[in-house]
C-alpha cells in the first residue's frame, strides 16, 4: 500500500545535495513523518471530542499544522497548488519558522512524558537536511500519501519504518549502533518473558527494537487484554533512554508507528547518572539491552560505577544490574570478550554478576550476527537477587557465513528457545556448575563437553602475532613477485 511512497521519497533524498547516506534519508523521512503522524492523531482526538460533544484543543497553532504550511487541501480534496509553499519560501518557512516554533514545546511541556515535550525534544536535535525546497515540496506530497488511521496502515508502515533502519543499520559501522538483528530480540524477549503489569527497561534503546517488540510480544500473547491492560502497555510499561540525536527521533517514531502513542523515551546519557543514587523506584522488572560495543567513556563518567572501566559495555551492564528490581530479569548483548578478559574491571564485573545473579543462560552468537559490527557478541541471560548456581551454554550455528544478503533469521534460533526451557544438553548446548568457575579469573569462556567446537577467546598478544606473521608473509610474497618484474 505504502511501498512505493516509500521508495519515492528515498529517490528524491537520495538526489538532494543535503542528503549523503542512509542515516540521512531515515533521518529527514523521520521528521516529516512525525509530522504527519502527529495531524493524523489530532484529527483523531478532534473528531473523539466532536462525538462526544466537547471542544478540542489543537497542540499546534494553525499555521504550523500539516495541512496549513505542508498539504494545503482544495475544496476537491486535493493539494491546492496555489495555496502550498514551494521552493525557498518552503524551505525558509520549515528551517526559520516551523523547526524553532517546534522546538520552543519542550519549555512549555508539562512533563517529559508528554507528547509535546517530545515535540520540542525532537525539533531541538533533528534540522531539515533538504538543501532543494523543490525536493522538499516532493518528499512532503508522498508523506501525505501516508495514513495512520487504521491498524492495519499503522501495521504496513512500522514494517516499512523496520526496513529503513534495517537498511540503515547495514550501511555501515555507524547506522549498525541502531540495530539489533529482529529475530535475536525476539529469541530474547521469548526467554525473558515480560508480562503485562510489569516494567520494561532499555536504557541504550537505539531504534527501539526491543520496547517496539516487547510490545508485540504483550499483544500476541494477551488476545483477551482489557481496556486497563491497554492502558497499562500505552504508559506503564516501556521505558528507554538514548543519548544520539538521531536515534532517539527514530526510537520515538518506531515505537509511535507500532502503536505506542507516547513513548516514554528520554533523550539522555544513561550513564552520567551515578549507580549510587538509584533508588527502589527506580528500578524495572526486565531490562532488555544491546549496549553500544567498543565505546569510551570519560573519567568524571566513569566516577558513577563502583567497578570504573572506559569501556561503555561494562558501564551500561553495571547500570542495568543496579536498575533491576530484586526478583527482575535481564537479557543483555555484550561482546564475547567479557567471558574472559583478564583487566580488573572485566574480572571484577563477571563476579560481581555470578554473586548477585543468577547468570543462568549465555547464548553464544556466531560473526555476521551484527551486520559491520566486527566483534562476536554473547546475549547474558540473569535474574537479579540470588547467586549463579549453574550456567546454560548454548552455541548458536545457523549452519552458513551470515551476511548482508543471508542475515539471522526466527528459525535460526529456534533450537535455543526450545532447548533453554529446559536447560537440556545438546551437540550445542552444555551446563557448568558456578562452584567449577575459577574464583581468581572468574572465567567463563568454556569448551563445550558435548563434542562441538571450543570457544576460543585469543588473546590480544596472539592476534597481533599472527597480524605480523600476516605481513611478514605478504612482504616476502611481494619481494618475490618483484625478482620476476
Amino acid at each position: 500500500m505504502f511501498e512505493q511512497a516509500f521508495k519515492n521519497i528515498d529517490d528524491i533524498l537520495h538526489k538532494d545535495a543535503g542528503c549523503t547516506s542512509e542515516l540521512d534519508y531515515t533521518e529527514q523521512s523521520s521528521w516529516l513523518l512525525f509530522l504527519k503522524y502527529l495531524d493524523a492523531l489530532e484529527h483523531d482526538k478532534a473528531t473523539e471530542a466532536e462525538l462526544e460533544g466537547r471542544s478540542h484543543s489543537f497542540i499546534l497553532e494553525a499555521p504550523y499544522r500539516w495541512e496549513s504550511w505542508a498539504a494545503p487541501k482544495g475544496e476537491d480534496g486535493k493539494l491546492d497548488h496555489n495555496a502550498a509553499m514551494t521552493g525557498d519560501d518552503l524551505r525558509d518557512f520549515v528551517n526559520l519558522k516551523l523547526v524553532p516554533y517546534l522546538h520552543g514545546f519542550k519549555q512549555k511541556a508539562s512533563g517529559p512524558n508528554t507528547i509535546e515535550y517530545k515535540i520540542g525534544e525532537i525539533f531541538g536535535e533533528i534540522k531539515n537536511k533538504i538543501q532543494s525546497g523543490y525536493n522538499l515540496r516532493d518528499v512532503i506530497e508522498h508523506v501525505d500519501e501516508l495514513r495512520f488511521r487504521s491498524q492495519t496502515e499503522k501495521h504496513e508502515l512500522s514494517h516499512l519504518y523496520e526496513a529503513k533502519i534495517r537498511n540503515m543499520g547495514n550501511a555501515g559501522r555507524n547506522g549498525g549502533e541502531y540495530y539489533t538483528p529482529r529475530p535475536l530480540i525476539r529469541a530474547i524477549i521469548q526467554i525473558v518473558k515480560p508480562q503485562i503489569g510489569q516494567r520494561i527497561y532499555d536504557g541504550a534503546a537505539g531504534s527501539a527494537g526491543f520496547l517496539c517488540e516487547s510490545f508485540e510480544y504483550l499483544k500476541a500473547g494477551n488476545p483477551q487484554r482489557s481496556t486497563d491492560d491497554d492502558r497499562t502497555l500505552q504508559e506503564r510499561t516501556f521505558y528507554g533512554k538514548e543519548k544520539k540525536s538521531l536515534a532517539y527521533v527514530i526510537a520515538i517514531m518506531n515505537m509511535i508507528l507500532h502503536g505506542i502513542e507516547a513513548p516514554n523515551v528520554i533523550h539522555t546519557n544513561t550513564l552520567s547518572e551515578n549507580l549510587a543514587d538509584v533508588q527502589e523506584k527506580d528500578r524495572y522488572d526486565v531490562v532488555l539491552a544491546n549496549p553500544p560495543f567498543g565505546g569510551k567513556e570519560r573519567k568524571e563518567v566513569q566516577q558513577n560505577f563502583p567497578i570504573r572501566t572506559g569501556e561503555t559495555a561494562y558501564l551500561f551492564l553495571q547500570h542495568f544490574i543496579k536498575m533491576l528490581k530484586a526478583g527482575g530479569r535481564g537479557g543483555v548483548v555484550i561482546k564475547n570478550t567479557f567471558l574472559s578478559n583478564t583487566d580488573n574491571a572485566s574480572v571484577s564485573l563477571r563476579k560481581l554478576l555470578l554473586e548477585s545473579c543468577n547468570l543462568h543462560t549465555v547464548l553464544d552468537c556466531p560473526s555476521g550476527t551484527f551486520l559491520g559490527a566486527g566483534v562476536k557478541t554473547v546475549v547474558l541471560f540473569f535474574e537479579k537477587g540470588v547467586p549463579t548456581r549453574r550456567i546454560w551454554f548454548y552455541q548458536l550455528d545457523p549452519g552458513r557465513n551470515l551476511g548482508k544478503t543471508n542475515p539471522l533469521n526466527d528459525d535460526d534460533l529456534a533450537e535455543f528457545v526450545k532447548l533453554q526451557a529446559a536447560f537440556a544438553d545438546s551437540p550445542r548446548s552444555w551446563s557448568v556448575d558456578a562452584k567449577s568457575i575459577d574464583q581468581t579469573t572468574f572465567d567463563l569462556s568454556v569448551k563445550n563437553p558435548n563434542g562441538g567446537e571450543e570457544i576460543t577467546h585469543r588473546s590480544p598478544e596472539a592476534i597481533m602475532a599472527e597480524i605480523a606473521a600476516l605481513d611478514a608473509e605478504s612482504a616476502e610474497m611481494l619481494g618475490n613477485i618483484k625478482t620476476l618484474l
